[in-house]
C-alpha cells in the first residue's frame, strides 16, 4: 500500500468518526432544547390554565423565572454565531493542515 493510499485511508476514516459524533452532538442538543422548550411550556399552561394554591403558584412563578434565563442561553446557543470547534476541526483534516 502506497503511503499516499494510507493518507487518503486515514482521512475517510478521521472523517466519517467526525461526521458520526457531529451527528450525535447535534441529536443531544437538539433533543436537550426541544425538552427545555417543553418544560417552559408545560409551566406556563400550569401557571395560566390550572387552578393551584397560592404557594403552588409562587413556586412555578420562580420556575418560569429561572427558565426564561435557560431559554435566553438556548436561543443563543441556536442564533448567535460562533466559533465552533468541530467545524475547525472538519477543517484541518480537509485542508491537511495543523492547528
Amino acid at each position: 500500500m502506497d503511503i499516499d493510499d494510507e493518507v487518503k485511508q486515514i482521512k475517510v476514516t478521521g472523517s466519517k468518526a467526525i461526521e458520526s459524533r457531529k451527528k450525535m452532538n447535534f441529536m443531544a442538543r437538539y433533543s436537550l432544547s426541544v425538552t427545555i422548550l417543553g418544560t417552559f411550556i408545560f409551566l406556563i399552561w400550569l401557571l395560566f390554565f390550572t387552578d393551584l394554591k397560592a404557594d403552588s403558584r409562587d413556586l412555578v412563578n420562580i420556575l418560569i423565572g429561572a427558565f426564561v434565563a435557560v431559554l435566553a442561553k438556548t436561543t443563543d446557543y441556536w442564533f448567535k454565531d460562533k466559533d465552533d470547534p468541530e467545524h475547525k476541526e472538519t477543517e484541518v483534516l480537509n485542508n491537511g493542515t495543523t492547528l
